[in-house]
Formats: structure tokens, C-alpha cells, sequence
């Protein structure tokens, strides 16, 4: 058995025993065609292991916190859908130039208070992103969660994630990506960036 192998039958051993808030049971797995309808909408492939998630265990309802979003429809509490939840910062980030949303960053999981866990789609590894707007400016609202959605799903099974009240696992560290992805000028390190004009 691969170790991806043995990875998801602990994701779903995990996600066949816990709840995460709003939802009562684990959705179905998405059908078959699902994936492919998600990555016509998005214009990029997804990860596999992402993708392996949906098809195998769930749609969506497992994982830290209030759990991943589904991938094409709302989940119970009224979330939208990754796929759509995508679409909409990327449709705002166009409108906003003060707040744009990075291509192929896709959300998959609801933080409350406005926070998201996105997997950089555009990455081998796909590396977990946090995005956390509550500092009040792009350049401060980016964190590297896990370096892959393999490490951020082991230390979900694991109860080591940075968010376990009992973890002493390391905390989020800056996204340095953030300029190159989305055009924009970082900002020195201990300064905020410059009001806009």
C-alpha cells in the first residue's frame, strides 16, 4: 500500500468518527464526474490527493475546524461550495486591486471570522495556504499553513495542527508568493503597506 494510500484510509477513518461543526454526517463522495466539472469552471487541474477526497471519502464535512467545503454545491450551513467560493474572490480580488485573490488558490475549508485553509492548486505539492484577512491588508493576510495538503492532512489525523488547543506544532509562517502571484509590491517586513491613493 502507498503511503497516499495509507494516508487517505486515515483521513477517512477520522472523518467516519468526527463531526465537524454544522454538519451532521458525512456527504456522500462526489460522483465521478464531479472533478471534472470543478476543473472546467476553475480553468485548472486539481491536486490529486484533493481530488482522491472527494471521490473517496466525502463532499466536504471532514477535516480541522468547521471541515472541507464541498467541492461544486453549498454545504449545510450555507457555505458556498470551494469551486464557487473560488470563482467570487477571484470575480471581488478583480474589483478590489487592494485585495486580490491569487490564481489557482483554491479554498477548501471555512475558519470562521472571514479565515480560509486554500490549496495553491499551481504547486506540485500542493502546499496549504491560510488566508487570514482580519490584520486589515493583503500583505499581512497570507500564512503557509503546511507545505503539502498531505502534511496538512496528517496533522489533522494526527492532532498536531497548529489550531489543537494541545499542539506545540509550529504556527503559520508568512506566504513570501504573494507579489509574484498577484502582481503586487511587497511590503517590507514590519511596515504597513501605503494607503491607497
Amino acid at each position: 500500500m502507498t503511503e497516499s494510500e495509507q494516508l487517505l484510509e486515515r483521513v477517512a477513518a477520522k472523518a467516519r468518527s468526527t463531526r465537524p461543526w454544522g454538519w451532521s454526517s458525512l456527504p456522500e463522495p462526489v460522483d465521478g464526474e464531479a472533478p471534472a466539472r470543478a476543473e472546467a469552471a476553475l480553468g485548472f487541474p486539481l491536486p490529486a490527493l484533493l481530488t482522491e477526497l472527494y471521490l473517496r471519502i466525502g463532499d466536504g464535512g471532514f477535516g480541522p475546524e468547521y471541515g472541507l467545503l464541498p467541492l461544486l454545491d453549498h454545504d449545510p450551513s450555507g457555505e458556498p461550495a470551494a469551486v464557487a467560493q473560488y470563482l467570487a474572490n477571484r470575480d471581488s480580488g478583480a474589483k478590489d486591486p487592494d485585495w486580490p485573490w491569487p490564481e489557482g488558490v483554491l479554498p477548501i475549508s471555512h475558519w470562521g471570522c472571514a479565515m480560509y485553509a486554500c490549496v495553491d492548486c499551481r504547486t506540485p505539492q500542493a502546499t496549504v495556504l491560510l488566508f487570514e484577512p482580519n490584520a486589515g491588508d493583503v500583505d499581512h493576510a497570507w500564512y503557509v499553513d503546511a507545505p503539502s495538503l498531505a502534511d496538512w492532512l496528517r496533522t489533522w489525523t494526527e492532532g498536531t495542527g497548529w489550531y489543537e488547543e494541545t499542539s506545540e506544532g509550529p504556527e503559520p509562517t508568512p506566504w513570501t508568493d504573494l507579489p509574484l502571484r498577484t502582481g503586487r509590491r511587497p511590503v517590507p517586513t514590519g511596515t504597513s503597506p501605503a494607503p491607497a491613493s
